[in-house]
């Protein structure tokens, strides 16, 4: 029988977390029959992958889950995609595919609501979850494409100017009800098997951040849709593999995001767009740091900012899409 649901896991020093994520689905995953996960360890390097083949056997789920050890850590998309092959060996692969974050834990109902969306808009190649802190309170997971006049706003971050430009933000406001988006987080993201059939699998050319953006956008360019479910709830604690949360700004932004930002625009918007849309950046951020000083503003902009920008924007790397990690 052919398995309805297959699932992929990404860890890099996570154990624990990863652990946990795995209880949250077994009972999930027992109404779902057949069920089958592949957990990939991203080259921890810190006893990672013991720890987690221990626990597979000691708790009985070496029949749904499959542990496949990396000699190294190669990313978000390349990681992904090493689980989504071993998947696809299966002689009936799975219809959908979801793709989550070891950092997550997910709600009763969150993979039927996915499934069951997923069988009535058949048109709906990628459906994403709402993802919650712990205590219910939602987090961004719905949104635009990025555009020139979005990184005007982010880089303003100003409340007047960003409800002027509302309407090309970044970030959808929370649906209360399933609802269209442009992209989902790949922290809970549905994909049907017909989406990687059609386009192929994550670009593997951004070691983390944007990649998600980019499939969706592969996929709505081939006809797909891209819808955000809020029944399907997923707890997601951000940023426990790298150290980074984007809604905080006390550590320093690491250089991939900015490599990953670069190849996004450089890859799918064409260079000169790409210029532009480090300009409106730019521009924006240096209005906000002007009115910072000027007003003593408190709110502060993660370490160095604006020199990490500079130092991997198009102004000064080019239009390379390389997939550097510096």
């Amino acid at each position: 029988m052919a398995a309805r649901l297959a699932t992929v896991i990404v860890n890099y020093r996570t154990t624990d977390l990863v652990i946990a994520c795995l209880r949250s689905l077994r009972d999930e995953t027992r109404g779902l029959p057949p069920a089958n996960l592949a957990l990939v360890d991203n080259g921890s390097g810190d006893g990672s992958a013991d720890r987690i083949a221990a626990t597979i056997m000691a708790e009985g789920w070496s029949n749904w889950v499959s542990l496949l050890p990396l000699a190294d850590n190669r990313g978000f998309s390349a990681g992904n995609n090493a689980g989504i092959r071993l998947l696809l060996q299966s002689s009936e692969p799975a219809e959908y595919f979801l793709l989550l974050n070891p950092d997550t834990v997910v709600r009763k109902g969150a993979l039927e609501a996915l499934l069951d969306f997923a069988e009535r808009h058949p048109k709906a190649g990628i459906i994403g979850s709402r993802l919650e802190e712990p205590g219910g309170v939602p987090q961004r997971s719905a949104f635009r494409f990025h555009s020139a006049i979005g990184e005007l706003e982010q880089g303003l971050r100003l409340g007047l100017a960003s409800r002027m430009l509302s309407r090309w933000a970044v970030g959808l406001p929370q649906p209360e009800s399933a609802r269209r988006a442009d992209w989902v987080s790949g922290a809970s993201m549905l994909i049907r098997r017909e989406v990687l059939d059609a386009i192929g699998f994550l670009d593997e050319g951004y070691f983390l951040y944007f990649e998600e953006v980019d499939f969706c956008l592969r996929a709505a360019r081939a006809g797909w849709e891209c819808w955000h479910e809020p029944r399907s709830r997923v707890v997601h604690l951000g940023g426990q593999s790298t150290g980074v949360d984007l809604a905080a700004s006390s550590k320093r932004l690491p250089g991939y995001l900015f490599e990953s930002r670069r190849r996004y625009f450089v890859k799918n918007r064409g260079p000169l767009y790409a210029l532009l849309a480090d300009l409106a950046w730019l521009s924006g951020h240096l209005v906000w740091l002007l009115r910072s000083r000027v007003l003593g503003s408190t709110k502060r902009a993660p370490p160095m900012l604006l020199r990490d920008f500079l130092r991997h924007s198009v102004l000064v790397r080019g239009f390379s899409l390389s997939g550097e990690i510096s």
